[in-house]
């Protein structure tokens, strides 16, 4: 007898419907299916920006479901326990959901699984968060990948199947559960004034991810290897945000730059080699998830971080006020927009680790807190790699000077000029919007005189070497 119970889709960081294989499945089944977003222990724990435009994400897969003559089931509260509800609700026998690596959502995820199957409920999870399943990429002795360059070649060539359309329609079932209003959430509250100026920046939901990546292709993929690092030239695809919360899949991005290597443009194969860093990060959390939460490499854990988040430095690294233009105006950048260009994300994590010699842990922690791109894999494995403790097959440790990198990829300082108020006469509003995002608790004003420099950077970077060496001997 054909089962004609409902499906529940529980969607998380895969809010799409297009090339979404457990929404293509479940709708081919011939079954109803019943689309549901959780605000669950995982998400109680994301921090500020990350938490505020999740929502935002969540609006418009809501708006999008809705187009097709389906609707998002909001519940709020413990995975397990909302499930359960909703099946009990729905009379639904099957819970699929796309996978996600990172530690804590593995440990959900696995709760949840063996919870439903002993109840008799099919609960299944599918691909399409990655390009590859982390355990299907081996080194040729059957390990794991440590070194990028090595799996770069491994998969370079390997088949990535079609991206999937989206579904014509989703079966909808003869009566709908009751859904909770998100606005009741406040997921923005701990934004605070913020919010606003954020919310301006985000490019949200899966058309506007789709006609992104589409920009980008026909108008900078061309020029992507040779201007990706200068942080004051619009070089790269700003897609890493839409891919934090599913709303592309890599698997579309992949093709297009195929298609973009075989048109001959110069910048493919490296926006290419962008999209399998991302692949990387996730293979080195899935088989080493202390990535996350402890030096990768054991042999750092007698490095002399200091580990104060309150510390005065620290605090003017937070502000973006430590008297180094680079590193402040990257920090503002995040406030007024809720992502960093990534050139600027290295020159300030390792201004953190090795200037102010800070505890990575510290710098990932503030990131998971400001940053609407935050990814769990991307944003451990980023700071490690700058910390040194980290992947990496350098044979040296790397001091990035936050000075020569500024007037190397942005000779004119128009980076330092567009989000650095102090001094100016007349500002640009990107640079005064700093004042309006930022807690007033910090009462600062541009009226203020540009700070002196925390630490100089000769000194910071002595002194970091000096740490380096005696951790060696």
């Amino acid at each position: 007898m054909t089962d004609k119970t409902p499906i529940l889709l529980w969607f998380r960081r895969d809010l799409r419907l297009g090339d979404h294989p457990a929404l293509t499945q479940a709708c081919a089944s011939g079954r109803p299916v019943i689309p549901v977003w959780i605000h669950d222990e995982v998400v109680e724990t994301h921090g500020a920006a990350p938490k505020f435009r999740l929502g935002l994400s969540v609006d418009a897969l809501a708006a999008d479901l809705a187009d097709k003559g389906s609707r998002l089931i909001l519940r709020r509260g413990k995975a397990l326990d909302v499930l359960r509800e909703l099946v009990k609700e729905t009379g639904a026998g099957a819970v699929w959901w796309t996978r996600l690596y990172d530690p804590e959502s593995k440990a959900r995820d696995t709760g949840v699984k063996s919870a439903l199957k002993a109840e008799r409920i099919d609960a299944r999870s599918f691909g399409g968060h990655l390009l590859f399943e982390p355990w299907e990429v081996e080194t040729g002795t059957g390990g794991y990948y440590k070194v990028y360059s090595p799996m770069w070649r491994a998969v370079r060539d390997r088949d990535v199947g079609a991206a999937l359309p989206a579904p014509g329609k989703i079966p909808a079932p003869d009566a709908w559960p009751g859904s909770d209003d998100r606005a009741d959430w406040r997921m923005a509250a701990d934004m605070q004034r913020g919010a606003e100026i954020v919310a301006a920046h985000a490019v949200v939901g899966e058309r506007s991810a789709s006609s992104r990546l589409g920009a980008f292709i026909a108008h900078r993929i061309d020029t992507y290897k040779a201007e990706r690092d200068f942080p004051a030239i619009p070089a790269t695809s700003g897609l890493s945000e839409n891919l934090t919360y599913g709303e592309i899949s890599p698997r579309s991005i992949w093709h297009a730059g195929w298609r973009a290597l075989h048109e001959d443009k110069a910048g493919a194969e490296h926006f290419l080699k962008e999209l399998v860093w991302r692949e990387f990060a996730y293979h080195l959390v899935h088989h080493t998830p202390h990535i996350t939460t402890a030096n990768w490499r054991t042999e750092w854990d007698g490095f002399p971080w200091k580990t104060n988040p309150e510390a005065p430095e620290v605090q003017a690294w937070k502000q973006g006020r430590t008297g180094v233009p680079f590193v402040d105006a990257a920090m503002r950048q995040m406030y007024v927009t809720g992502t960093m260009h990534n050139r600027a994300r290295m020159i300030v994590a390792s201004y953190l680790t090795k200037h102010l010699m800070t505890d990575w842990r510290v710098g990932l922690e503030w990131f998971a807190e400001c940053l609407t791109d935050w990814d769990p894999a991307s944003n451990a494995m980023g700071w490690q790699w700058t910390a040194g403790s980290g992947p990496d097959a350098a044979p040296y440790f790397r001091v990035f000077n936050p000075v020569s990198q500024l007037d190397k990829f942005d000779p004119d300082h128009a980076y330092p000029h567009a989000w650095i108020a102090e001094g100016q006469s007349r500002p640009p509003k990107t640079a005064t919007d700093y004042f309006a995002a930022i807690p007033k608790s910090w009462g600062l004003s541009a009226t203020d005189p540009y700070p002196k420099p925390v630490v100089a950077i000769d000194e910071g970077r002595k002194r970091a070497l000096e740490a380096y060496e005696s951790r060696r001997a």
